[in-house]
């Protein structure tokens, strides 16, 4: 690496990467909510049955759980710039040419590959994350790539909706599909998978970065055992079972919350659309405010390692356990009010759960950490609307719901508490 010309004043190139990591998980989130706000024009060109759509929709969560293992192996394996960079451009060019079904057949197949590329994306940033940032940095980085998926999700239906009606909703997804394409290309070209080999990186920000790092991944390809030796690690199984708690109720904020707001609160479609997105603009702030002071409060030796992550995960679970008292909220303001915090709670966790992987495993098998993790925390995000729907179906209200949703919660709170453990790489 030639950084002579660059030596002195720290460069910053580890927080432009951050920001395309960010920039790649909210057009995750934005591609795969196309479909719902075009659901009703494609139902009617194609004249699909409400079963037909809804196994459509389903397909993404096929491939999408069943790839974050592999996605995992391959961008430890094979390096996040390959894998992330192919995977954006996989999945946009499933989305660009989503225009192009011609029936339930197509747009299942469709859907399925969109969750193939996409299954990438965490693990990937999981990787990064280990081998650009700082152990101090990495509940930072964590809170600002994950609060991607916030924003994506936020914005996603208003500017769906509008792009629908200034064009159609096959050119639509054309202009979503592009976002990523062009993302991809400047990714290839930007993107170093080590920042050894970066051009911009300087030697006073590589030494910050490495000097910072209990493990060096990337300096070698080495992975000191296979996947499933993980399993017999309990730190592995604490992180997936509590990621599954708080996916399961992070899946109602984008799946029955508009809903609940129409349903239960009595709330017309223009107030649900604004009222909607608050939960989770609010929760996007508060995970990066919740990154950065959890790493502020280590990096200052006020706790250790593992103190702080417990400390931040109960937090948040507590905050999230609100849900259960909006439930019970005599009026519609103090409801939404109890929802944005609860929300805010899963992402102070999320803050901290997409830091353990780096911390957690392995040397060179951080993305697999992830991509493990990640693969239970998405049946409870397949398994939460699900159940939601069949408890308001049977009930009548969504209090039970709601209830049940912070039963898990308190679940997850004793999880992180007792059964995770020192928080420390775990050795072959």
């Amino acid at each position: 690496m030639n950084t002579d010309h660059l030596s002195g004043k720290r460069t910053k190139v580890r927080w432009i990467v951050a920001s395309m990591m960010w920039t790649a998980i909210a057009i995750n989130y934005i591609d795969r909510t196309v479909l719902s706000a075009a659901a009703p024009y494609i139902t009617e060109e194609f004249n699909l049955t409400a079963g037909q759509m809804g196994i459509i929709m389903s397909g993404f969560f096929w491939s999408y759980a069943l790839l974050q293992l592999p996605s995992g192996y391959a961008a430890d394996k094979y390096g996040q710039k390959k894998t992330l960079g192919i995977a954006v451009v996989w999945w946009s060019l499933a989305t660009a040419v989503t225009g192009l079904a011609t029936g339930f057949k197509s747009l299942l197949g469709l859907r399925v590959a969109l969750g193939v590329g996409e299954a990438a994306a965490y693990p990937s940033n999981a990787g990064i994350s280990s081998k650009w940032f700082p152990d101090k940095e990495r509940a930072t980085v964590a809170g600002i790539f994950d609060s991607g998926s916030k924003f994506g999700g936020a914005v996603a239906m208003p500017l769906i909706v509008w792009l629908i009606s200034l064009y159609d909703w096959k050119w639509t997804f054309v202009i979503i599909g592009s976002l990523g394409i062009v993302w991809g290309i400047i990714w290839l070209f930007f993107f170093k998978d080590n920042p050894e080999d970066h051009k911009l990186v300087n030697e006073a920000e590589l030494k910050y970065i490495r000097d910072g790092q209990e493990k060096k991944e990337g300096t070698d390809k080495v992975m000191p055992m296979k996947w499933y030796q993980l399993l017999k690690h309990r730190n592995i199984w604490a992180m997936c079972i509590g990621f599954f708690m708080i996916n399961y109720n992070s899946y109602f904020f984008i799946t029955w919350l508009p809903t609940y707001l129409v349903q239960e609160r009595g709330m017309n479609l223009i107030e649900m659309g604004i009222i909607a997105s608050l939960p989770l603009l609010t929760a996007m702030v508060v995970e990066v405010i919740a990154g950065w002071t959890s790493d502020k409060i280590y990096s200052k030796g006020l706790l250790s390692l593992t103190a702080t992550r417990k400390l931040f995960l109960i937090i948040g679970l507590l905050m999230a356990a609100c849900i259960g008292f909006a439930a019970f909220a005599e009026s519609a303001v103090l409801a939404v009010v109890l929802l944005c915090i609860a929300k805010s709670g899963t992402t102070v966790a999320a803050s901290q759960v997409w830091a353990l992987p780096s911390e957690v495993a392995p040397k060179n098998m951080t993305s697999m950490v992830a991509g493990m993790q990640n693969t239970v925390s998405n049946m409870g995000g397949v398994v939460g609307p699900i159940v939601t729907g069949f408890i308001v179906g049977a009930t009548g209200s969504f209090v039970p719901a709601l209830l049940f949703s912070a039963a898990l919660i308190v679940i997850g709170i004793l999880n992180y508490a007792f059964f995770l453990g020192k928080v420390k790489p775990i050795e072959a």
